[in-house]
């Protein structure tokens, strides 16, 4: 089989984190795999690195994006979603895989929702294995998710309950502990259409006590948070 230069780029602020990822494609990459791999530990070098790739004509063909980072000195980026929805227009072609600490419902369907990442992985379930396989796999047979986001989206799925995304922000706003009054600091409604969204959610979760804490604890059990 002819060799295959795959280009990478690997954006983590946490050093000892990437050359765990580095070493482990290294080690588990198919024979005729030849990996160019940079690594960026901020949201500047990685633009610098997508940008140079863009000079030389040699677009990635992979990243590894933390979302968790330090912001672009300019202010314009301030995560590895933003640096991911980037890469997403100068790069067409690149495949994406999301590495995070969150593992909240709320998150992963806005990441999934906003990027559409070929893979997407919970760091805390992350072993050499998984991240092995969720390379190959967004090469060649995307998307790759790790446990916990799968039983996320098995859940809401298979839930018979139907939130738009202003309802999901609500329920994660609660359970975040932001009090029903100060919600319209966060969500652009009106106090009594925000009551109106609440008392929906109360019957579609079948609360009969009123009580958010209810309505927090349902939306845990369906997958919702």
């Amino acid at each position: 089989m002819s060799q295959e230069t795959i280009r990478i780029l690997m954006t983590d602020d946490h050093p000892i984190i990437i050359e765990g990822y580095q070493n482990t494609l290294l080690a588990t990459k198919k024979e005729h795999q030849n990996l160019k791999i940079d690594i960026a530990n901020n949201c500047d070098e990685s633009l610098h690195y997508m940008q140079q790739a863009l000079e030389f004509n040699k677009p990635y063909d992979l990243m590894f994006m933390d979302i968790s980072l330090p912001p672009s000195s300019d202010g314009k980026f301030t995560s590895g979603e933003d640096l991911a929805k980037h890469a997403r227009k100068i790069m067409p072609n690149v495949k994406i895989i999301i590495l995070t600490m969150f593992n909240e419902s709320y998150r992963i369907h806005n990441i999934v929702k906003s990027i559409d990442p070929e893979g997407l992985l919970i760091k805390s379930d992350l072993t050499s294995s998984e991240l092995s396989s969720a390379f190959q796999a967004a090469l060649k047979n995307p998307p790759f998710y790790s446990g916990t986001v799968n039983n996320l989206i098995r859940k809401t799925i298979s839930s018979d309950i139907e939130i738009d995304d202003v309802n999901r922000k609500i329920l994660h706003l609660l359970s975040q502990g932001v009090k029903t009054k100060s919600l319209k600091d966060h969500i652009n409604l009106s106090m009594s259409a925000i009551e109106k969204r609440k008392k929906h959610l109360k019957e579609l979760f079948f609360v009969e006590d009123g009580n958010d804490e209810t309505l927090l604890k349902e939306a845990r059990k369906k997958g919702f948070l």
